[in-house]
């Protein structure tokens, strides 16, 4: 017989008894962990120093690292053997082109050679090198040795610069400059004169306001929309960002013609250029260019060894209508004048001095006369001055073509009336025919020498071109208005005649003169404009009573009728004539 415990039978019951009883059972089993620790360590203390710690610590690092450099130095040993044993390694090979870029290291650099030649002479071509050298010096040459020292990459700049060039000079070669600067360019410049006067003249006009910069820019620029047929560069001239964009612009044009495809599309290479370009030459060049000292200066340099003839320095004193200018000349005559009457006049030279003192005394009273008719206003009232006269005096077309104070006149007239081309035409072709005959004299000359003058045939007929391209074609601007079967006969013949003669123009130079001479617009209006009495005035043809005579001090003679002759060349007879005769 079995005897049951009282725990077994019952589970709940045990369950109850060691839950009452396991909180006596920790704290004893707690206190006995720590007392056999502390007992430990005394021990230890006591048996083995205070500093036993430290000793095992280190013996413990010393393991340690003694493990560690054992298994590093088996490894190493190891891995030599194994890497010794493989035929193949098993590291990725390296690429060709880092190889190649470390053999190119190691030679050494091969000497880029350069071909100096850029235009084909060297008179133009050693100049251009120096600018080239002082270019990469001053603007690439001061950053990049910073850098680097390899001047491969400026013998590459400078080949660039060099080609650009080239192509700039074969492209130069191919434009026509004669009329270009014989014909348009003067043209602009004679132009921006007209317009500068005009504002000059439109500010003196008004008396209840004071001229001034500001004003003065306006004027002109109004002036040149009216002139220009709305073109007007106010925004290009007034602003320096607008004017430095414009540079830009024209600098990546100028790129785009010059550069190689591959330079072109390098954008950091062509923004690069495109800034020194811009800023560093055609900007200060045009603040050059524009500075009134540098403009006089270069005068000076021009007629400094060249006089200028008499005729034309007293036609500029009867002409200007510049007080100060004036008062400047006769300044300079009165210094002349008293430098001349202090040399001793004993000599041979004293009939020079007393020729000169006595030039020097006409100028001065040139000038003075001048001056007073400006300060007393008979230049304004040019239109009163000769209602007292009534009928004015009829200057001939033909003859204000060819006389050079009345031609001015009558050009500052067609200009304002927009007829420009036609009295540029009939000019250009005068010139054209003066000059062809010349150059075929010239070439008989040759041919009864024995020499040889083909050239001179080639250049006559490009421009005869030149002459209808500008004017003539459709692509001129502005077009000479003449019919159009004229100008398509004309035509034929230069494609077809070999040889230019030439009078090729004068049929249509005929016509042309015809309008200006018939149309209203023209001539005939222009006798009953301000200018044609300001002409009389200043060919000495219309004067009031006081001052009757010329400035070459014939004012004492008076009477009522004078007579007034002049001779010259008419463009269609070449004959000698009379230019007129008129009754004052």
């Amino acid at each position: 017989m079995t005897v049951s415990s009282p725990l077994s039978a019952s589970p709940s019951l045990c369950f109850v008894f060691l839950h009452s009883v396991s909180p006596c059972l920790c704290p004893q089993a707690s206190l006995s962990l720590w007392g056999w620790g502390g007992l430990g360590v005394v021990l230890f203390l006591i048996t083995f120093g205070p500093f036993a710690i430290f000793y095992l610590a280190f013996y413990i690092f010393c393991f340690v690292g003694g493990g560690f450099v054992v298994t590093l130095l088996f490894g190493k040993t190891n891995s030599e053997k194994h890497l010794e044993k493989c035929e193949h390694s098993y590291l990725p090979a390296t690429q060709t082109g880092i190889q190649k870029t470390l053999d190119e290291m190691r030679l050494e650099p091969k000497p880029i050679k350069i071909d100096r030649r850029l235009t084909g002479s060297h008179y133009i071509d050693e100049p251009l090198q120096q600018v080239i050298q002082f270019a990469l010096r001053d603007y690439i040459q001061y950053w990049y040795y910073t850098l680097s020292e390899d001047e491969s990459f400026l013998l590459e700049i400078r080949q660039t610069v060099q080609n650009a060039l080239v192509q700039f000079s074969t492209r130069s070669k191919d434009v026509d400059w004669q009329p270009y600067f014989t014909t348009r360019l003067v043209d602009d410049f004679a132009t921006h004169l007209r317009v500068f006067r005009k504002a000059q003249d439109r500010l003196e006009g008004r008396e209840d306001c004071k001229q001034s910069e500001n004003e003065m820019v306006e004027s002109f620029f109004e002036a040149e929309v009216e002139m220009e047929r709305n073109i007007c560069r106010d925004v290009v001239c007034t602003s320096s960002k607008d004017e430095e964009g414009f540079l830009r612009d024209l600098c990546e044009v100028l790129l785009y013609l010059l550069l190689p495809p591959g330079d072109f599309h390098n954008k950091n290479m062509r923004y690069f250029l495109r800034e020194i370009l811009a800023r560093g030459v055609l900007l200060p060049l045009i603040n050059q260019l524009s500075d009134p000292d540098y403009i006089n200066q270069f005068v000076i340099w021009m007629i400094r060894d060249s006089s200028c003839n008499y005729e034309a320095f007293m036609n500029i004193l009867k002409l200007t209508d510049k007080v100060a200018e004036l008062e400047a000349v006769k300044d300079k005559a009165l210094e002349e004048l008293q430098y001349l009457r202090s040399l001793d006049t004993a000599g041979d030279d004293i009939n020079v001095i007393k020729n000169q003192i006595n030039s020097l005394l006409f100028v001065k009273k040139v000038c003075e006369t001048r001056i007073q008719r400006l300060n007393s206003g008979k230049e304004v009232d040019a239109l009163k001055l000769a209602a007292n006269f009534g009928k004015l005096c009829i200057i001939p077309l033909e003859h204000i073509l060819v006389h050079n104070i009345a031609l001015q006149f009558f050009m500052d007239y067609m200009q304002a009336a927009g007829a420009q081309a036609e009295l540029f035409f009939w000019l250009t072709v005068e010139g054209y025919r003066v000059t062809a005959q010349q150059q075929l004299e010239v070439m008989e000359g040759w041919e009864r020498d024995g020499k040889k003058g083909g050239g001179t045939k080639g250049l006559l007929k490009a421009a005869a071109l030149g002459v209808y391209e500008q004017y003539l074609s459709d692509k001129a601007s502005p077009r000479v208005q003449v019919d159009e079967a004229s100008v398509l006969k004309l035509g034929e013949k230069l494609q077809k005649d070999g040889d230019p003669t030439p009078e090729i123009f004068d049929e249509i130079q005929r016509k042309v003169y015809d309008m200006m001479l018939r149309d209203d617009r023209y001539y005939p209006s222009f006798r009953q404009s301000p200018l044609y009495v300001r002409m009389l005035a200043e060919l000495d043809m219309l004067k009031e009573p006081s001052y009757r005579g010329s400035d070459d001090g014939d004012g004492g003679k008076s009477g009522k009728f004078r007579k007034v002759e002049c001779f010259c060349f008419s463009p269609f007879n070449r004959n000698k004539t009379k230019l007129w005769g008129c009754r004052l």
